[in-house]
């Protein structure tokens, strides 16, 4: 158990993700929160975005919600439109308060107009003094965006991608942690990518800067694997050479999010779509992926051009014209 920044919440530094939840059923969800009880996991984040993943989580903590610090997000912004969702994950959570309310996936342009009367942080203030929340997240995928939000302070928490072959956030997250801001690493396998969860999970808690990772779990199986290493964060030298392993496996056709590829010349989203593409493939949530990969329009693969800027620009030497031919192929061309 840590002190997670300067909220007042002490959490274990596992906790649950919400995604995968999507794909089973609510008595299997309540399976899973059993199990997260009797290892002591008290951090959950879901999210308004993961369709029924705030209400099965709310059935499942019926009668216990003391045992849980309960993180949610929306990706509205504006106000009315925040307002609306607090209520919305008050409901469906079955709870009169919010621990961590975040800011969902902030994009680097919109970050400098979000504080304005009439958008979405007011909204969480306002929800604050109500007592409808206790604090103020924000998650990213733009390195940018959680290095603003580390320097300005007005977020109790940060969330962004962190793992093995990830870790661009690495000086970021550091500076979180001197400041006494709560640092939430996702996608802590990779989104999947990485077979082995117990040494991704051990890399992500050697670092005594990071406070919780929250690798999505939908079985029971899951939640015992992810747990079994808190007691044991430091890497062996046999741990170490698994690591670089990984990471050379991954290094040619993983996209880390660094977002230096971008902007595209034909605006098609990059890591966006690579980023879909993983939860199609990768978590087996293809309905889910495949809604939000239409809502991308003109910002989808097939309005790739190959001019090969993007390549020119990336600093991992990505394929990323063949990248999103396999996005447009799985997606897009089925």
């Amino acid at each position: 158990m840590r002190n997670f920044g300067k909220t007042n919440m002490r959490i274990k530094r596992v906790g649950f993700g919400g995604i995968p939840i999507q794909r089973i059923t609510q008595e299997d969800t309540n399976k899973v929160v059993d199990e997260l009880v009797k290892q002591g996991v008290n951090f959950i984040d879901t999210a308004r975005g993961y369709t029924i993943s705030e209400e099965y989580i709310g059935n499942a903590l019926e009668g216990r919600r003391d045992k849980f610090y309960i993180a949610t997000k929306s990706m509205s912004r504006n106000y009315e439109d925040m307002k609306k969702d607090i209520d919305i994950s008050l409901n469906n959570l079955k709870t009169d308060y919010i621990d961590l309310y975040q800011i969902h996936n902030l994009k680097s342009e919109e970050y400098d107009t979000i504080f304005d009367d009439n958008k979405a942080y007011k909204a969480l203030l306002d929800a604050k003094k109500q007592g409808k929340i206790k604090n103020i997240g924000i998650t990213s995928h733009s390195l940018e965006t959680i290095k603003k939000a580390v320097e300005d302070g007005k977020f109790a928490t940060i969330q962004f991608p962190y793992n093995i072959v990830e870790d661009q956030a690495d000086e970021v997250f550091r500076k979180a942690h001197e400041k006494g801001i709560g640092t939430i690493t996702m996608k802590p396998l990779a989104g999947g990518a990485i077979d082995d969860g117990a040494l991704a999970i051990k890399y992500i808690l050697s670092k005594e800067y990071i406070d919780v990772a929250i690798p999505g779990m939908n079985t029971v199986e899951q939640v015992i694997e992810n747990v079994s290493v808190i007691n044991d964060t430091v890497l062996t030298q046999m741990d170490n050479e698994k690591i670089e392993k990984i990471r050379k496996e991954l290094s040619g056709n993983f996209c880390r999010r660094c977002e230096y590829c971008m902007p595209c010349p034909n605006n098609v989203n990059i890591p966006q779509n690579f980023l879909l593409e993983g939860y199609y493939t990768r978590y087996n949530l293809k309905e889910w992926a495949l809604e939000r990969y239409e809502s991308l329009g003109t910002a989808k693969a097939s309005e790739c051009i190959e001019c090969g800027i993007c390549e020119e620009k990336c600093p991992y030497n990505l394929p990323i014209r063949e990248m999103l031919k396999n996005v447009y192929d799985k997606l897009e061309n089925k």
